[in-house]
């Protein structure tokens, strides 16, 4: 089936359990004091929605295409710490290889500028893992779209951070409280400011900004200079 998907970092019901991660009581307190944005969730909702059902045939291409193109599922579902620290299945296109965590180890044992790279910031420049075609999805951020589903369900939203996995919540500090108390987006501040450019500590204080100064026209504006930074494809790799 096209639509398989690679579930090979947990079980989906490990996923759908919307776990808790743990947050110092000072951390959790400010999290939970910070009152939802209704008006943001319509509008997640409309243009989700819209968008899935303009891009339906496009899901479909992109998805045959990654079957084609190399072994392994369309999808990929990788565990992500969303809203409140809760865990959620972050769908993606696959864009590696399905022995991808092997060919990453493999490939830090025998690269020291690689592994020092993926210390610094969790990325890296020139990426065995990744496949022809996945090269381009990513540079288009086409490998994303699956993500509107997310938003959809309620696990993420149009504009906010980036999803993080847990590896990343300690390089985070004081600021992951301010990651938690709002849904992570499909586009954001660090995509709009360079996105791989952009320095890990740079992309942390963007985020934590982001969070205290959320309102509905400075997400429309991000939306709007989303557009511009994925067609020029800047920092994105």
């Amino acid at each position: 089936m096209f639509l398989d998907i690679d579930t090979r970092q947990g079980s989906m019901g490990a996923y759908l359990a919307d776990e808790r991660m743990s947050l110092p009581p000072r951390a959790a307190e400010a999290v939970e004091g910070r009152a939802p944005h209704g008006i943001t969730r319509v509008l997640d909702v409309v243009l989700a929605g819209l968008s899935l059902a303009l891009v339906a045939p496009l899901l479909l291409l992109i998805a045959c295409a990654v079957r084609i193109d190399s072994h392994g599922p369309a999808l990929f579902v990788h565990r992500r710490i969303g809203r409140f620290g809760r865990a959620f299945p972050c769908l993606k296109f696959r864009t590696m290889v399905v022995d991808a965590d092997r060919v990453l180890i493999e490939h830090l044992a025998h690269s020291p500028d690689a592994r020092a790279e993926w210390e610094r910031d969790h990325k890296l420049r020139r990426d065995p893992r990744i496949t022809r075609l996945g090269r381009f999805l990513r540079r288009s951020s086409l490998d994303e779209l699956p993500q509107l589903f997310n938003i959809l369900i309620g696990q993420m939203s149009v504009v906010g951070p980036r999803p993080i996995v847990e590896a990343e919540i300690v390089r985070y500090g004081a600021h992951f409280a301010d990651y938690c108390s709002v849904r992570p987006g499909l586009t954001g501040p660090w995509q709009i400011s360079g996105r791989n450019d952009v320095s890990y500590d740079e992309r942390v204080l963007l985020d934590s900004r982001y969070a205290h100064a959320k309102s509905l026209l400075g997400d429309l504006a991000i939306i709007c200079r989303t557009v511009p930074s994925v067609l020029l494809a800047s920092g994105s790799y």
